[in-house]
């Protein structure tokens, strides 16, 4: 795989990220493209440029970036916002369709854990996307925090969104806390995470409170529909306790045609690794995927 690193703005923030091209690749050549975009408190040098390393070697050029605010790129460091990462996303997208290696009409999206309904949401407005999937995620979120918490928690929260908001007009300011706070690891995911993204310097600091409530107001179950006659692919972990299988299969239901939906033997996280077979078959699917309708 070569890499070739590279900037783009998104609403005026300068953000970083990395051009995967193919070792096969030679000058003068139009690949299809796929971005894969991080979940939350992810970065391009993690799972993007894991999915890129698969992807590059079946054949596409990828776009692997870190969302506003996060690593490198500018923003403001705490503030994460579900429609300003969608915001992110289109405006990869637009960078990915002029870079002189990519066929602009043959563009597609994967998104992971937090980042799979960015996708979705992205692609439900943008017919740019050609073929978009969705894995690990949650598409309804006030849904999901109330499904997580119990419902004395649930009330404090929209307390604390209320308290924040009111916070947020009369200071200029939303309250940092735990990225965790209100978006809790179970057992397997938190082992993981300690030992593979916790030792990487950007990760785990403080997320202003506003991040909650734009999980609560999100719906991208909503709009799925809208990705019609584009194609979509949806997979989930059978045996996840982070983002509930439910989640996955509900979004499925709500989708139309053309559609598929890819059942993980696994949990959230604990098979992503290059090697690790739980891993080889779902990117085996994903890339029967893309070759089908990206080609």
């Amino acid at each position: 795989m070569q890499m070739r690193a590279i900037h783009f703005y998104s609403e005026g923030f300068k953000l970083d990220g990395t051009i995967y091209l193919p070792d096969d690749y030679k000058p003068g050549e139009k690949r299809p493209a796929i971005i894969p975009n991080s979940g939350y408190q992810g970065f391009n040098e993690f799972y993007p440029r894991l999915f890129a390393k698969n992807l590059t070697a079946a054949g596409y050029v990828c776009l692997g970036f870190d969302y506003r605010g996060f690593a490198e790129s500018e923003g403001e460091r705490g503030r994460v916002i579900l429609d300003e990462q969608v915001e992110d996303i289109k405006n990869a997208i637009t960078y990915l369709q002029i870079q002189e290696e990519v066929d602009p009409d043959r563009i597609g999206l994967i998104g992971w854990g937090m980042g799979a309904s960015n996708v979705v949401r992205v692609a439900a407005a943008d017919k740019r996307v050609k073929a978009v999937a969705a894995l690990n995620g949650f598409f309804n979120g006030e849904r999901w925090l109330r499904s997580i918490h119990s419902y004395v928690d649930w009330h404090n929260i929209l307390k604390m969104i209320e308290e924040d908001r009111i916070r947020r007009v009369t200071t200029g300011k939303s309250q940092l806390a735990d990225p965790f706070i209100h978006y809790p690891l179970d057992p397997a995911t938190d082992d993981y995470v300690q030992k593979e993204l916790a030792v990487l310097a950007p990760f785990g600091k403080q997320t202003q409170l506003q991040f909650t409530e734009s999980i609560a107001t999100m719906n991208a179950e909503k709009v799925v529909a809208d990705i019609s006659p584009r194609p979509l692919f949806v997979a989930h972990g059978k045996d996840n306790l982070l983002h509930p299988l439910d989640e996955s299969l509900s979004l499925y239901e709500a989708a139309k045609e053309p559609k598929q939906f890819y059942l993980i033997d696994g949990k959230h996280n604990d098979f992503m690794y290059h090697d690790h077979p739980v891993f080889r078959d779902l990117v085996a699917q994903l890339t029967a995927f893309f070759q089908k309708h990206l080609g």
